[in-house]
C-alpha cells in the first residue's frame, strides 16, 4: 500500500491508532487464517475477538514496554495518554488507553514502513496470546 504523502510524525496519536487498529486486525486475521487453516469464518472471527479486545491489547502493551526502542516507547506513551473523548464499552479507561497506545505504535510502524519490526512484534504478541502469557483468556 502506498503511504506516500502521509507523514506519521505529524499525525495525532489517535490517527495513528486509527490506522494501527486496522493493521492490527489484518495481521491477526492473516495469522489465524494460517494457523487455523480450514476453519469456518465464524470460528476465525470468534478467535480474532480474543486477540483484538482492549483488555488483551492492554496486557500486551505492558509486556512490550521493556522491549521497545526509545522512539517506539514514546509513540506508545503518546497514544496511551491521548484523550479521545470516547467512552469505551466493555473495557476500563486504563485498558482502553493502553490498547490505544499499542494501536498507535502499530500505526506508526506501518506508516514508517518498518514491516520487519512489525512482523517481529506481531510474532511475539501472537505467541503471548496463544500461551496465555498475558491475555488469551479474560
Amino acid at each position: 500500500m502506498n503511504t506516500k504523502g502521509v507523514d506519521p510524525d505529524t499525525l495525532s496519536p489517535l490517527v495513528l491508532a486509527y490506522i494501527g487498529d486496522a493493521v492490527y486486525e489484518l495481521y491477526t486475521r492473516l495469522h489465524l487464517v494460517k494457523r487455523m487453516e480450514g476453519s469456518k469464518v465464524h470460528h476465525l472471527h470468534q478467535e480474532t475477538v480474543g486477540y483484538v479486545r482492549a483488555a488483551t491489547q492492554a496486557r500486551l502493551a505492558h509486556r512490550l514496554e521493556g522491549l521497545l526502542t526509545p522512539l517506539e516507547a514514546e509513540v506508545l506513551r503518546r497514544g496511551r495518554n491521548a484523550k479521545s473523548g470516547y467512552q469505551p464499552k466493555g473495557a476500563g479507561v486504563t485498558e482502553y488507553r493502553y490498547s490505544t497506545g499499542l494501536e498507535s505504535l502499530v500505526g506508526y510502524l506501518y506508516l514508517t514502513g518498518q514491516t520487519e519490526r512489525l512482523d517481529m512484534i506481531f510474532d511475539l504478541l501472537h505467541k503471548l496470546v496463544e500461551t496465555g502469557v498475558p491475555g488469551g483468556e479474560d
